[in-house]
């Protein structure tokens, strides 16, 4: 199955997503050009507008080809860009991407993930029609493992220094969500 027609929107009570443009490359600068929020991503600290640039090209070009989904999200209250979600290594064939976000250290301690991440999980089961969500995580990020426990994730396990990533080796955990697991986490809730 591939990805549905755009528009991409996403929408929450606090929060706007939608697919990232040229508009936005001084604030995504501004997030990424620190060590802090770079600290477990797979890219190293942006070091220029070009480095902006180059992220949102590679977004555009991994959208086109159906291998990832990238949303830049708002603040709904201020429209201000305070982060970054993201689907992708898609499988369609059996149902499954991986779920990756970042957010902007200003932010951070408010409880804005969970329901920025809620949103980006209902599109992926829902319209994307995705039985299985998947994660990694380097073993040192605690707040982002208690994240994905809060959402219903499973800790599925653990790959053993797995990746080199800014001069060390890194350990990650493995997370896994099911999608009848999250619909009826949703309907207790509700």
């Amino acid at each position: 199955m591939p990805l549905p027609p755009q528009p991409y929107l996403i929408e929450t009570p606090r929060f706007s997503m939608r697919l990232p443009e040229e508009a936005d490359l001084s604030a995504l600068y501004a997030i990424h050009s620190n060590d802090e929020v770079n600290r477990f991503l797979p890219y190293v600290t942006w070091t220029s507008l070009d480095d902006a640039k180059a992220w949102v090209d590679r977004a555009t070009t991994r959208l086109k080809a159906e291998q990832a989904t990238q949303f830049v999200v708002f603040e709904r209250a201020s429209g201000r860009l305070i982060g970054s979600c993201v689907l992708f290594l898609f499988d369609f064939e059996s149902g499954t991407a991986e779920l990756g976000y970042a957010l902007d250290q200003p932010f951070w301690g408010k409880g804005y993930m969970p329901e920025m991440l809620n949103a980006l999980i209902g599109f992926a089961f829902g319209p994307l029609g995705l039985r299985r969500l998947e994660a990694e995580v380097d073993v040192r990020n605690l707040p982002s493992h208690h994240l994905l426990l809060k959402l219903g994730f499973e800790h599925e396990g653990v790959r053993r220094e797995n990746r080199f990533m800014r001069g060390e080796i890194k350990t990650s955990n493995i997370y896994g969500l099911l999608r009848h697991e999250w619909q009826a986490r949703i309907a207790t809730e509700a």
